[in-house]
């Protein structure tokens, strides 16, 4: 429970509620979102069968970029390791934008006004120092955090149930729930592949479960179950809410008449406007506006460290300079890697500022790039699960969890993944190729280079070429 409980804890319901869903509902297909949730979270069981019985033989914390390099070689681990930076630094840095957003919006409820980049800027320098000095979030404020976020949303579930639908709508008294949310014909509305792309977001980070292998007491027992607990309660959580959001605006009717009847001005406003009947104004605009910039916080923070520490283990592996795997004299933190993200993400943010560009395209535009990138690194990662269980023979009997899980793993998560490219432009809202095209194109370009840089590292350094992934002198079952 323990390991369940901090990939849980990341995918923060009210970051997935009122970030993801809302932009998955008003760009993506609607009303079919629940629908949706319910078909990434079947994808994901099944991509975890395969998964998590690869990790019972290979340990390491290199998540996908191990498993690929173990299972395929250097070529493929070392570009599917610049496609995992380019995922998880642009899933960051997305976040940074819409941080800037809620914390503004807090500010003007407190009375005072601030830009969004200002609050965005404040937010990338806390990170920035907490990053540098190795200083996490407190486990207890965390977890006091995430408890409070469940809390709010789980009282807005209760009390949607209680006083029926329609009510963030406008309507004057409740309405009975329906279940046309879970219909094949609302799923297809409007754009499904941007539906699931986001809904796929809210699983980023549930990999972690098996970076925790070396500390569990029995992992061949608890890295298997922390996962599926995880993955099943992050899918089931946000299907349910997602589908009492549909059913309090009164479906799809009531999702159409407020997008063209109301100026949002961002997304962000939709889960806010439609709360307030159900849980009142002060839970509303005050306490679960709070916890929303909060969560946003910490997720954030879990995104910067983990790609500080990923650069740190690509630079002692020799993927990236070396001096990216160095940590600092005192602090003991991967400086170098903490501050090149640091550099990237005020770049980045000074960019969104200087072109005076919207701060809700800094969030969908590199969130979604990032999905699409550990989407495709997800697809991949199941194939080499069949791969390593070819070339290993007999360290798993159960043609499931070896062959046929896998295989429907790569088929759905690839299947996605070109889908979700294809149907880009709706995202993005634009056919210039820049954006279109362009941005997709970054994660073959990443690869490319992960991949050269392999071959170079072959080159300087054969024997490290070939231990790439391994990062345990033993494996179980294995010579």
């Amino acid at each position: 429970m323990a390991i369940a409980f901090f990939v849980i804890s990341a995918a923060a319901p009210l970051t997935g509620m009122g970030g993801g869903a809302p932009f998955a509902m008003l760009l993506g297909n609607g009303a079919g979102v629940p629908l949706a949730y319910a078909i990434v979270t079947a994808l994901m069981v099944v991509f975890s069968v395969g998964y998590v019985a690869m990790a019972r033989h290979h340990t390491s914390t290199g998540a996908f970029y191990s498993y690929l390099a173990r299972s395929m070689g250097g070529y493929a681990g070392g570009a599917a390791a610049l496609i995992a930076l380019l995922g998880y630094n642009t899933m960051q840095i997305g976040l940074v934008g819409l941080f800037g957003v809620l914390a503004s919006a807090f500010m003007g409820v407190i009375g005072v006004n601030v830009s969004w980049w200002v609050m965005s800027l404040v937010g990338w320098a806390l990170v920035a120092i907490l990053g540098y000095r190795q200083v996490d979030l407190s486990l207890k404020v965390l977890a006091v955090l995430v408890a409070c976020e469940f809390l709010i949303v789980i009282l807005f579930d209760i009390m949607v149930i209680a006083k029926g639908g329609s009510l963030g709508g406008g309507a004057a008294a409740g309405t009975a729930l329906g279940a046309s949310s879970f219909t094949w014909s609302a799923f297809k509305s409007g754009a499904p592949a941007i539906g699931l792309l986001f809904c796929a977001a809210s699983f980023v980070g549930f990999e972690a479960t098996t970076i925790y292998s070396e500390e569990a007491k029995d992992p061949e027992r608890t890295v298997p179950k922390a996962t599926y607990i995880a993955v099943l309660t992050i899918g089931i959580f946000f299907m349910i809410t997602s589908w009492l959001m549909v059913e309090a605006f009164g479906n799809n009717a009531g999702l159409v008449d407020f997008i063209g009847g109301k100026d949002l001005g961002d997304p962000t406003n939709f889960l806010f406007a439609m709360a307030g009947p159900y849980i009142g104004d002060f839970l509303t605009s005050k306490v679960m506006l709070f916890l929303f910039a909060s969560s946003l916080f910490a997720a954030i923070l879990a995104f910067h460290n983990a790609v500080a520490r990923y650069t740190y283990a690509l630079g002692r592996e020799g993927l990236v300079p070396e001096r990216m795997g160095q940590t600092h004299s005192v602090h003991l933190s991967p400086h170098i890697g903490s501050m090149s993200q640091s550099v990237l993400s005020l770049a980045l943010l000074l960019l969104w500022v200087v072109t005076g560009s919207n701060p809700n395209n800094m969030f969908t535009w590199l969130t979604q790039l990032g999905t699409l990138a550990i989407t495709f690194l997800m697809a991949f990662a199941s194939l080499a699960v069949v791969v390593f269980f070819l070339r290993n023979p007999g360290l798993e009997k159960n043609i499931w969890k070896s062959l046929i899980a896998p295989v429907i793993g790569f088929v759905g998560l690839f299947i996605l993944g070109i889908y979700a490219t294809a149907q880009f432009g709706f995202l993005v809202g634009t056919e210039a190729f820049a954006l279109r095209w362009g941005l997709p194109l970054l994660i073959v370009v990443f690869g490319v280079v992960g991949a050269i840089s392999a071959h170079l590292l072959r080159g300087r350094e054969p024997d490290a070429f070939e231990m790439l992934g391994r990062h345990r002198p033993s494996e179980v079952g294995l010579p």
